[in-house]
């Protein structure tokens, strides 16, 4: 599914946040990225999410080559292919639980009949059909990160990315959502996590630790290769 050749960004006036590259994700499998703040993490995601282009290097993604693609044709791709799940959720504070969840739907132009059976399918499994009215204030930090993998499942994509789905969560909460990412591997989904946590690195297959910028090493779980 991804496939990185030597990977180069730099940004303007700094060193290069990643320095040569190189990786291959598998369709289904599950990859945690870690390493220390600033080794190049985050601006790995951005770049297998399609939200910025690699300096240099080569980027093929479900079988396009996308390294030097506009922000345009990245979009495209993206809508179509990748969820998102961040740190701070990321939701719309105006809209309500089911309009938070429907907005990659709406991106994509699904009909109004189509986008609702959608909603309520990945809201009853995600167990918040409870909260469809409710706003994102009134729900705890969990039950807004459900919400969060709700809204990065709606469109059933290929690749779902997580940027730290546990960082603001306390220990019971980032145990539930790590949970249903693992429910979502063991489907077929394919997912890349970025965590500090060696503890929740173990539901990964695979741990890719970076460091300035390089990979230093890939560690893969024995639980998964028996």
């Amino acid at each position: 599914m991804i496939r990185c050749a030597e990977l180069v960004r730099t940004y303007e006036n700094s060193y290069p946040a990643l320095r040569g590259v190189s990786l291959e994700i598998a369709r289904g499998e599950f990859v945690a990225v870690m390493g220390p703040s600033g080794c190049g993490k985050s601006t790995l995601l951005n770049i297998l999410g399609l939200l910025d282009n690699p300096s240099e290097g080569e980027y093929h993604f479900v079988g396009h080559e996308v390294s030097r693609y506009s922000e345009r044709q990245r979009a495209h791709l993206r809508k179509a292919n990748i969820g998102f799940v961040f740190q701070s959720f990321n939701l719309i504070d105006e809209l309500t639980v089911f309009e938070n969840i429907e907005l990659p739907l709406l991106y994509l132009k699904v009909g109004s009949g189509e986008r609702k059976k959608k909603v309520l399918e990945v809201m009853e499994r995600m167990q918040l059909i409870p909260r469809k009215n409710h706003f994102p204030q009134q729900l705890s930090g969990g039950q807004q990160q459900r919400v969060a993998v709700a809204r990065a499942l709606v469109a059933r994509p290929k690749l779902i990315l997580a940027d730290e789905p546990t960082g603001n969560l306390d220990s019971a909460n980032g145990d539930e959502v790590m949970n249903l990412l693992s429910q979502l591997h063991s489907e077929g989904t394919t997912i890349v996590m970025v965590t500090h946590s060696p503890a929740y690195s173990e539901f990964a297959q695979r741990v890719v630790h970076l460091f300035d910028g390089h990979i230093v090493t890939e560690n893969f779980n024995q639980k998964f290769h028996v």
